[in-house]
Formats: structure tokens, sequence, C-alpha cells
């Protein structure tokens, strides 16, 4: 468990910010998390662990690099449940288990072309000085998932204190998913997040167990950051 090094996005199909993170991570064993990856990925373990992660962030300024970002359609709230993977070449990325979306465009676009398992869902994203709620409710599902999320952003870590694992939870270049049946890696671009402790004040979920994960258990290990600014890559179908 190793944090990648940084790719190199020469030729973007997006161009997206990704503003007011927070990353949650619990540890599951690799056993459990297995047999909900597609064949070819195996999980990124250590000690017969495995990282899954919740990040809800609000998307900003997502757009084409040769058009404009639209105001309400460039702008929306999103939360990603993720694992950390190994694929057949052993490079490593995440993996979703799901995505939700405020917007609906966004959301039928990445089923579209990539096949990422997106949800439209009914989202807010509110910031009261340091405290930030997160809501998601997952329209239209009969098994429904949401959450709720107050955290507290504090003081910006030193880089001496940052260890290993805290780079290799937010340090991920390569996303994979499967289209038509196949394999297929996006490389991700973007400059090191500038992290800042956290806390969270009171959480409510059940992303997880719609993903087919036990409920973790618990607290997370927490971090937040301002955001940065990310060119996404063109998929690349795995042989």
């Amino acid at each position: 468990m190793l944090a990648p090094p940084m790719t190199e996005v020469r030729t973007a199909m997006m161009i997206q910010w990704w503003r007011r993170m927070t990353f949650l991570h619990w540890r599951y064993p690799a056993e459990v998390v297995s047999p909900l990856l597609p064949a070819g990925l195996t999980p990124d373990a250590e000690d017969g662990l495995v990282w899954v992660g919740m990040l809800p962030f609000l998307m900003d300024e997502i757009r084409p690099p040769w058009l404009p970002a639209l105001p309400w359609l460039s702008t929306f709230p999103e939360t990603n449940l993720r694992t950390y993977v190994r694929g057949p070449d052993g490079g490593a990325g995440i993996y979703f288990f799901s995505l939700d979306a405020a917007r609906l465009p966004a959301v039928v676009t990445a089923r579209a072309g990539l096949n990422l398992p997106y949800r439209w869902s009914r989202m807010t994203l509110c910031t009261d000085g340091d405290v930030t709620v997160y809501r998601g409710s997952r329209r239209y599902e009969p098994r429904g998932a949401g959450y709720r999320l107050r955290v507290r952003s504090g003081e910006r870590f030193p880089d001496a204190e940052l260890g290993r694992i805290d780079h290799f939870l937010t340090t991920q270049y390569r996303l994979y998913t499967v289209v038509a049946g196949r394999l297929t890696s996006v490389d991700v671009w973007h400059p090191p997040w500038v992290l800042h402790r956290a806390r969270v004040l009171d959480l409510e979920q059940d992303l997880t167990t719609a993903a087919g994960l036990p409920m973790p258990q618990g607290a997370p290990l927490v971090h937040s950051s301002p955001g940065v600014r990310t060119r996404i890559g063109l998929p690349r179908v795995i042989r």
C-alpha cells in the first residue's frame, strides 16, 4: 500500500474542481471487499485489510477542455463510495461502488460513457464557518440509500505529520471501471491535496450496506481539504 506516482494527463476529456472535500475511511477485511470487485481487480490490502472511503464534496466548474463551464449544470454536490485496488498489471487505483450526484445530466453521461455506477440523488452541501453539513438521498430506488454528515474542519496538517496512509488514501491517479464487459482504466491528474484535520460531529449513512458491504465498525479516519483542480484522461481498455 504505497501512494502511486503522479500521472500526467496530456489529453483530458474533462476538467473539474473538487471542492470542500471530506475523506472518511474505514478498514474492511479483504475477503469481504473482494467479491464485489470485477474480474481483474484485487483489493490493495495490508495485513488482510483494505480501506473503503466515503467522500462527499462539491463538484465545480466541470466541463470539457474546449467548452466553458455552465453555471447550474457544472456545479453540484457529489459523494462517492470507493475502495483501493490493484489492476492486472499491478497498477494502483480506485474502484467505485457508487457515486451519488445531484445533476441528472451528469449521471446519465457518466453511466453511458464509462459505465460508472452513478445514482441521481437529492443532495445539499452547506458550510457555516468551519462546519460543513452534507446530505443525500437517492431518488427512485427501491432499496434507497442516503447519508447525513456534519464535520468540523481544523488546522492544516503539517507535512511532517502526514504519513504513508494519509498519502495513500488521498493520492490516487487512476480509476477502474468495466465498459462493454471489458476492464477499463482512466487516469486522473491533480496536484497534491492540502489536507486539514477534521472531526465528525454527526454521521448517519447506509451507502455501505446498499453497496453490499456490512456497516463499518468504529470511527472513521477523517481528512478534509479545500479542494483541487483535476484533469480526467481518456479511457483505456486493459488487455
